[in-house]
Order: structure tokens, then C-alpha cells, then sequence
């Protein structure tokens, strides 16, 4: 089959840019460009060959045309740009017929660096952990605080009903993805991003389709580090071993934070009310504020304490730090609540790194005491469908009651021996004393759900996907 190849010196946004072709347009970043470059007044289009809803009707009812499929004749007539989402492989027909037309085309990341942080000031959020909620969080305090900023983040902000903003200030928030580029360009996104300021929630090994092993994330998390001016400033969580390794070689000013006394914004006085949390914020010694964030743990709260570092560095007042945190309304599929049937909870979370699995139940633990913990978990990306994460895994459910693993898709092109086993989970959560539970499907754990589940269950579905619209399936079963 055969691959495209791309010329470099067409990798440019032409001097005549009115009609912009968005191909992989259904992804949640490509769409959320999609919208921002209407709003621009460029004719835009896409292709996609997932044009299914929600995205589908998003995009239709900006007005933008969707061709489903890849093919040759989605070029024709042919557009000034195109912008190739790394969901494109070099084989896919329509990238093979770009390099044959030689039409200028940028890479997602290339294309919001070029039309929309050029002239701003790109703060952004990077981390394995917590990227999406920081950066969430921070959007919706700079706006609660007046500084209307534009923002492209990977999740849908509760305060603003979408995932994108072009804003009329200054600041441009993005959520930076250390996952790579495009088939041209197989670096990470962030690397792109032209940060001016940044927070660095964590760093561990993740993405073991595009990552070899821990240094080569390391490495480019250096690299984008090393992006930041000396004007600007990362504010790193020095928690992490490793975060505060990579920030030990940063050139940049480096404000620190965590629950170390040396921190320059150290986080104290944690306190659980519901699924609300309170806590105080040192700086440097003395103290900066009283804060409630309306999300669960110390996880989130260590979220906030970048944002309100972050903030104040940038000169906000606090107060309107504060309000900003205080009312953030959260993001979709973030410690979601979907429903409540019959005194039972149910809870949708994008939870898949064994990490975020962990501090996910912990906080829904610390927030919720009294209830009983279901835990609903769906192994979907490409790390946790590998063995590599097994362990880990073993160790993450420790704070649930009930932990129910749903078999995972086989991946086509990893020995079955190195895959993750969902069976062996459930029986290494029994072996220490846990009540745990493996099934193939989701139809088999529904049934056995709605037997199950009983009043002052709190059942927390953890998947990074649609999950076959566990969500919706079971409150019906459960109203049944």
C-alpha cells in the first residue's frame, strides 16, 4: 500500500488561505479548530470516516460541510490548507492524494499555533495527570476574574458548554497533549504550543504505543519546558519526583507547588465537605487564602493550587482567585454525576491511567464515606489494554468496595501474552481480600448490576470512551 509522502517545504499556511480542509475533522480537537477557524470566516470542511453524533451534529450545526469517508475526491476543488489530524496515516488515500497535489497543510497543533496563540499568551497546561481539569479550572477563573480568554481544551467546560473560546484578551489557555503530532511530525503537541507560562502536573509513563519507555517521556517533557521564556514561568508540582526533576532543569523562573513546606505555594489544611473540598494556600511561609474547589481529594486540590499560583504570579487579585475556584462548574466526564435512581449514584469519569484510577476512588472515597464504592472499569486506551500497567492496577482499586472489570478489546497488533487480562485483575483484587469481578461485555455487567446495586451505592464507571452508553443503560435498569 502506498504511503504519502509529504513535502516540508509545503508544510507552511499558504499567502492566499480562505478554504481550510480539516481531515479527521469528528476528533474533539479537530472539531473545536474546526469551530475557531469559522469563527475566523475561513470556508472550512472536514472528512472523517466517524461521522456519527454528538460531533456530527456539532459540526452541522455550525455549518460546516463533513464528507464521510477519506477519499481522493474529498481535495476536489482543491483548498488553500489542510489541516491533517494525527488520527491520519501516512496510507490513508486522502493523505496519498495531499502529497500528489502538493497542497499546503499544517498539523493541528502548527495550525492553533499559527492562527490563534501567535499575538497571545499561551498558558499551558501539561502533565500525564490532571491536564484537562487544571486547565478547565483555569479557563473559567481567568474568566470568572474578567480576562475573557480563549481556550482549546480536551474536554467540554462546564461554564461555557464547549471545549474551545477564542476570547477577546490577552491569555490563551491550551491544554497541552504530550501525545505526538502527526504522521509527519511524530513529536508531542505541546511542543508546538509556544508556551509562555506552564503548569506541570506529573509525569509517568503513559502512551506505550507512541513512547518506548519513561525517558523518552521525560525527554520531551525537557523539551517543552525549555520552550519557556525567561519572561515567563513554570509552575511545577514538586509532589512529583519527577516533575521537580525536570524542573530542576528549566532555564525559566520556577514557582513550585505541593504540600512540602519548602514549596513556594504550599497547599494545608485539606478538609473533605462532601464533594467539596476546602484548603488553605501558603505563599512562601504566610498565608495567601481560604479556598473551596466543588471537586473531590487532594488530587483536584493540588489541581487548584497550580491555578491559583498561576494566577497570582499573572497579578490576579485574590478574591477573584477565589470566586473563580469556587464557582468552576467542572468538566464532562470528570467525576461526573449522571444520575441518581432509588438512593443510587452514578458517576462517569475519564479514570484509565492506573494513577488516575487511584486518586479518582480516593477522592470519591474521601467525599462520599458513608456509601458503598462501586467501581466500573473499562481498559480502552492503548497503555492500559497492555500488561504494562497490570500491577499497577492491583494496587489502584484499594479504597473501592466493589470493583467490576470489564474485559478489554484485544489489540490487533500486541502478542496476547503482553496484553492486559481483566480476569487476572479481578482475581488479584480478591487475593487481597477485595470483592472483585470480571465480565466480557457490558450487557453482563448491567445484569449484574442491576441485581446488585442497593441504596447508598455510589457507582463511579471509569472509561476514557463512550463505553456503550453504560451510563444512560443502566439508570434506565435501575428505574426498571
Amino acid at each position: 500500500m502506498r504511503a504519502a509522502v509529504l513535502s516540508p517545504a509545503l508544510n507552511r499556511v499558504p499567502e492566499e488561505c480562505r478554504h481550510i480542509h480539516v481531515m479527521g475533522i469528528c476528533g474533539t480537537g479537530m472539531a473545536a479548530l474546526a469551530g475557531m477557524l469559522k469563527e475566523r470566516d475561513f470556508h472550512v470542511t472536514g472528512s472523517d470516516e466517524n461521522v456519527y453524533p454528538p460531533m456530527s451534529d456539532f459540526l452541522a450545526g455550525i455549518g460546516i460541510d463533513i464528507m464521510a469517508g477519506y477519499r481522493a475526491e474529498n481535495l476536489d476543488p482543491a483548498p488553500d490548507l489542510v489541516v491533517v489530524g494525527n488520527v491520519i496515516r501516512a496510507v490513508n488515500p486522502e493523505a496519498v492524494a495531499l502529497a500528489g497535489k502538493k497542497i499546503p497543510y499544517l498539523s493541528m497543533p502548527q495550525a492553533l499555533a499559527h492562527f490563534f496563540l501567535e499575538g497571545h499568551t499561551p498558558l499551558v497546561v501539561a502533565g500525564t495527570h490532571g491536564k484537562t481539569t487544571t486547565s478547565s479550572l483555569l479557563a473559567t477563573a481567568l474568566h470568572r476574574a474578567g480576562a475573557s480568554p480563549g481556550f482549546m481544551i480536551g474536554g467540554i467546560v462546564e461554564a461555557f458548554g464547549r471545549n474551545y473560546r477564542i476570547g477577546k484578551g490577552d491569555y490563551f489557555v491550551v491544554e497541552g497533549d504530550e501525545y505526538d503530532t502527526a504522521f509527519f511530525n511524530k513529536v508531542s503537541k505541546f511542543l508546538h504550543y509556544r508556551p509562555h507560562c506552564a503548569i506541570l502536573t506529573s509525569i509517568e509513563f503513559d502512551h506505550a504505543d507512541i513512547f518506548p519507555d519513561l525517558d523518552a517521556i521525560k525527554d520531551s517533557f525537557a523539551r517543552f519546558v525549555g520552550l519557556i521564556p525567561d519572561d515567563g514561568a513554570l509552575i511545577a508540582c514538586m509532589d512529583d519526583p519527577l516533575v521537580a526533576e525536570i524542573a530542576g532543569q528549566a532555564s525559566c523562573p520556577v514557582l513550585s507547588y505541593g504540600r512540602d513546606t519548602g514549596c513556594t505555594y504550599q497547599l494545608r489544611g485539606l478538609e473533605a465537605q462532601g464533594l467539596a473540598t476546602r484548603f488553605t494556600v501558603r505563599k512562601t511561609g504566610k498565608e495567601l487564602g481560604r479556598f473551596t474547589m466543588p471537586l473531590p481529594g487532594l488530587h483536584n486540590a493540588l489541581n487548584a493550587t497550580a491555578v491559583i499560583g498561576l494566577m497570582d504570579h499573572l497579578g490576579f487579585d485574590v478574591d477573584r482567585i477565589a470566586n473563580g475556584v469556587a464557582s468552576f462548574e467542572g468538566v464532562k466526564r470528570r467525576q461526573q454525576i449522571r444520575g441518581e435512581v432509588n438512593g443510587i449514584t452514578v458517576i462517569d469519569d475519564f479514570a484509565h491511567h492506573p494513577t488516575a484510577v487511584r486518586e479518582t476512588i480516593n477522592g470519591l472515597a474521601l467525599a462520599w464515606p458513608e456509601k458503598r464504592l462501586v467501581i466500573v472499569f473499562e481498559p480502552r486506551t492503548n497503555s492500559s489494554r497492555r500488561a504494562i500497567f497490570q500491577e499497577q492496577y492491583a494496587a489502584a482499586f484499594a479504597n473501592a468496595d466493589l470493583v467490576v472489570v470489564r474485559e478489554h478489546v484485544p489489540l490487533a497488533d500486541v502478542p496476547l501474552d503482553e496484553q492486559f487480562s481483566s480476569a487476572r485483575l479481578a482475581e488479584d483484587l480478591r487475593g487481597r481480600g477485595m470483592k472483585a469481578y470480571y465480565f466480557p461485555d457490558t450487557d453482563a455487567i448491567l445484569d449484574f448490576l442491576a441485581r446488585e446495586a442497593k441504596k447508598g451505592d455510589c457507582i463511579a464507571i471509569l472509561s476514557n470512551g463512550g463505553f456503550d452508553n453504560i451510563h444512560i443503560r443502566l439508570l434506565e435498569r435501575l428505574r426498571g
